[in-house]
């Protein structure tokens, strides 16, 4: 079982965040999701973002996170990696939509392209990835709930 936290630590149920999620969507408030990996030893570890930002009256955000590890040997290869953090956003952005059709829910992945940066040939395959499941998706330096949040909670 996935056990989500609060940005604070604090643990939450999906039941919790989902509430919170009702009453941020009907405030016209945005959802973003990212995810980010970190490979530390023989263990990968994904972590993966769900943030509230932007409903009315609203005063900075709130944001949710849970970690996966998994056993690192297969996910020394960065594309394989990239690939699967991005899968596991697009999964996320799916079961919210599916529960909160109205919801506006945007994706960020932990890419970049700046042609120096190793993720620079994976930007066009993960963002059409992102648009083909119906989702509009940022990249770096605009891709702070992957590049920031989650990657704080990879660590």
């Amino acid at each position: 079982m996935k056990r989500w936290h609060t940005g604070s630590g604090y643990e939450i149920s999906m039941e919790s965040i989902e509430q919170e999620l009702a009453a941020h969507i009907s405030n016209n408030g945005n959802v973003f999701i990212g995810c980010d990996s970190f490979v530390k030893g023989d263990i990968c570890i994904f972590a993966t973002a769900i943030c509230l930002h932007g409903g009315d009256q609203q005063r900075g955000g709130r944001y949710y996170w849970v970690r996966e590890r998994y056993p690192a040997k297969k996910y020394r290869n960065l594309s394989y990696r990239i690939f699967s953090e991005v899968s596991k956003a697009v999964a996320m952005a799916m079961k919210l939509s599916n529960q909160f059709p109205e919801a506006n829910i945007e994706l960020h992945i932990d890419v970049s392209s700046k042609e120096t940066a190793k993720t620079s040939k994976f930007v066009d395959a993960l963002t059409g990835f992102a648009t083909n499941a119906g989702f509009v998706s940022k990249i770096k330096p605009y891709a702070w709930a992957a590049a920031a949040i989650a990657d704080k909670h990879s660590k």
